[in-house]
């Protein structure tokens, strides 16, 4: 299944239906009277975060989503039937935003979450409405009202606890590989990774998502290599885990350069809980990891670990580090969330 992570689509909920203008005729019945129906409500654009989707790729072939109207009253009291709605299924994680391609409409982070994006006209009312106790033969009755037509982007944030950053070729998918069940490309070529990859990793009983998305080079926010479009899939991890390739001539510089990258792609990703590890140990003797592992805490602004992705030498405690953020972020998240009971005497 192809990847794809933004779309633009274009939908309109349904218009109400109109009211009806009837009287009553019967055999025997002297004063009839108005029974006209209301028009039935139009169908609304509503968007739902499901189980079971990683992509928005449904969205490249159909961008355009119509609501159904309102059916019309009819006489004998007869409302119209409401218009079907339209749901929009996609992946959790998945913002909604404006055409202007910058206000946040809906942030779907929970399965189960709904917001209805264009809501269904109401339907127009009936004569029979209008009777009153000055008018009894009212001749009038309310057109339904027109639905809703706009323009939106969907855009694809991956949920993990952690993202891998790095260099091209540092090392992020044999980690991942290694720890995982996932199995993305590995290759001794620059961006192998064209795609934002998701493993789940176990250590010690526990659990927790990583999500590798392609390497970045210096300028990646200026649009160089595959850019910084990869970025928005780590802004929601709790800590960032970021692989320096051992076998590099100048480690502390491409250390750098990711620091600076995540400085300048905003937001508070540069300020997120970041481990910094020193890969491909197992190509480099005991003096070169000294003076390499010298180097990278200089500038990593924190303690630098070592591992082989290769060799799973290191990987453990790597993984261990990790969870111990990620339970911390938990924890908070929970101490949060409480409810305060309100006080009984």
């Amino acid at each position: 299944m192809k990847f794809l992570d933004l779309a633009r689509v274009h939908v309109r909920s349904g218009s109400g239906g109109n009211g009806c203008i009837s009287f009553r005729r019967e055999k025997f019945v002297e004063f009839g009277g108005p029974d006209g129906g209301n028009g039935g409500k139009g169908g609304d654009v509503i968007v739902e975060a499901v189980e079971g989707l990683n992509t928005l790729i449904d969205f490249r072939y159909q961008q355009h989503f119509f609501a159904k109207n309102g059916r019309s009253g009819q006489g004998s009291q007869r409302t119209g039937a409401d218009g079907d709605d339209v749901i929009l299924r996609v992946p959790v994680g998945t913002e909604i935003i404006d055409e202007d391609e910058e206000t946040l409409i809906a942030d779907l982070t929970e399965v189960g979450q709904r917001v209805v994006l264009a809501e269904g006209g109401n339907g127009g009312w009936g004569n029979m409405a209008f009777t009153t106790s000055t008018n009894r033969a009212p001749r009038r009755a309310n057109p339904g009202q027109e639905g809703v037509e706009r323009t939106v982007w969907l855009r694809l944030k991956l949920i993990a606890d952690v993202g891998l950053l790095g260099m091209p070729n540092a090392g992020k998918s044999t980690f991942l590989a290694a720890t995982s069940n996932a199995r993305p490309k590995i290759a001794d070529y620059p961006f192998t990774t064209l795609v934002p990859n998701l493993g789940v990793v176990a250590v010690d009983g526990a659990e927790f998502v990583i999500a590798d998305i392609p390497g970045l080079i210096e300028g990646a926010s200026e649009g160089r290599g595959l850019g910084d479009q990869f970025l928005g899939h780590v802004e929601r991890c709790k800590v960032l885990l970021h692989l320096i390739d051992g076998t590099s001539e100048d480690p502390a510089t491409d250390c750098e350069i990711i620091i600076n990258e995540l400085e300048e792609y905003g937001g508070d990703l540069a300020d997120k809980p970041r481990i910094t590890v020193l890969n491909k140990i197992d190509a480099l003797d005991a003096e070169e990891r000294e003076e390499k592992l010298a180097a990278l805490e200089e500038v990593a602004e924190g303690p630098v670990m070592m591992m082989s992705g290769a060799t799973k030498a290191g990987v453990t405690e790597v993984l261990r580090a990790l969870r111990a953020i990620i339970d911390e972020g938990r924890a908070e998240e929970r101490a949060d969330t409480e409810e305060v009971k309100p006080w009984q005497p």
